[in-house]
């Protein structure tokens, strides 16, 4: 009995301790109760190290002296390159040109004149060469001197006297009748012609020429070319752009003289022509000038009021001295229009001499012909290309060479 009653108690103390030790594993697991909520700690960066802080125990070592001390080679040694603010360059002065001669111009444009121009010449040659002349050859004779522009007068005057001159020659040899046609074509050209542009007036003045023409036919482009012309002679110029009409006519012709180093004188658009032909001619005489080239607006052969202005302007520079020349500019590939317009500027100014432009143009050589009989009055220069030295002053015997062939 107190066997059972011991194994009792000690079943108590066993199941209590179990107990205990479940009650306090338990209590061990429950969280603590929440804090209330505090500020946010702030962590203050780390201190800035000190100088000297890591720094390394300095330690002897041997130094040289700068006798010890050797220099690199001299090829090794990069020089100093020293840099340098960009200055901004002006673009250079366009330089004075130097214009080809003149002499014997026209001779270096032969095959560019001859290309155009073989029409009359080889036309003539191959009817002449025809066995038998009759009538009816006689009649494509004259038909292709006067679709050259030839004229009717000189036509039937060339015509009469190769008639006459072939029966006297009898045998007809290509050479013969080659010889002949160029006799002929010189004397219907002229060469006791003075075709010399003149320049020189005899006084202490320079030289005056006007240059005139209508619209189209080439007369600011040839009064800047024959600018170069004068230049290449050795003549100094000086350039009035009398030609206020047109907007361009200035600019173009101050172009072409500052080329050649020669100064233009200018005024407003629109402005008086022959105020500024006064002031150009006034101006060369200041300067000593050799020559004064005075550009007239083209004048439409149809505006009475336009010519009569144009004869106000040779008037007003005429107060200065005589105008040695008036140069009339043609266009060659206008052919008997070109005659027209030659007749109503003869009635305005004393033309003096004639300007052919676009002559390799055209296969109307006769044009020069027509015109010199005309006007009385004989072609000094011709134009042949559109470069600036294509100007030439004319001569007979090229330009019948031209014609004609070799």
């Amino acid at each position: 009995m107190e066997f059972v009653i011991l194994a009792v108690v000690i079943a108590l103390v066993a199941v209590g301790a179990i107990s205990g030790l479940v009650i306090s594993s338990r209590k061990k697991k429950q969280l603590p109760p929440s804090a209330p909520p505090t500020a946010p700690t702030i962590t203050a960066p780390p201190a800035e190290p000190h100088v000297g802080d890591e720094a390394e125990t300095p330690r002897e070592e041997p130094r040289r002296t700068i006798e010890e001390v050797g220099l690199p080679p001299a090829d090794e040694a990069a020089a100093p390159v020293a840099v340098e603010e960009p200055v901004a360059v002006e673009p250079a002065a366009p330089g004075i040109e130097i214009p080809e001669p003149t002499e014997g111009r026209l001779v270096r444009l032969r095959a560019r004149l001859s290309r155009s121009q073989n029409s009359l010449g080889k036309g003539l040659l191959t009817l002449l060469s025809r066995e038998h002349l009759d009538d009816d050859t006689w009649d494509e004779i004259e038909e292709t001197l006067l679709v050259a522009d030839v004229g009717v007068a000189p036509t039937q005057e060339l015509v009469e006297r190769l008639r006459e001159r072939v029966k006297v020659l009898g045998t007809r040899t290509p050479d013969g009748l080659r010889a002949l046609l160029r006799e002929e074509l010189l004397a219907l050209i002229g060469t006791d012609l003075d075709r010399v542009v003149k320049t020189e007036s005899g006084l202490d003045t320079p030289g005056v020429i006007m240059v005139v023409g209508v619209n189209g036919t080439g007369k600011t482009t040839t009064t800047g070319k024959l600018a170069r012309v004068l230049v290449a002679d050795g003549r100094s110029v000086v350039l009035g752009a009398a030609d206020t009409f047109r907007a361009a006519a200035a600019d173009q012709l101050q172009t072409w003289g500052e080329r050649v180093g020669a100064r233009t004188v200018r005024g407003p658009e629109g402005g008086d022509p022959a105020s500024i032909a006064f002031d150009a001619v006034k101006e060369g005489i200041a300067e000593g000038a050799d020559v004064v080239l005075i550009d007239t607006a083209g004048r439409l052969h149809t505006k009475t009021g336009l010519m009569d202005e144009l004869g106000k302007v040779k008037r007003v520079v005429e107060k200065h001295g005589p105008l040695d020349e008036v140069l009339l500019v043609l266009d060659a590939t206008t052919g008997q229009n070109g005659l027209v317009q030659a007749r109503v500027f003869a009635e305005v100014v004393d033309i003096t001499g004639i300007v052919l432009t676009k002559l390799d143009g055209t296969a109307k050589g006769g044009i020069v012909v027509a015109v010199q009989r005309e006007l009385g009055v004989p072609v000094k220069l011709v134009g042949l290309g559109e470069g600036a030295d294509d100007l030439a002053p004319f001569e007979p015997e090229a330009f019948v060479d031209a014609l004609i062939g070799d």
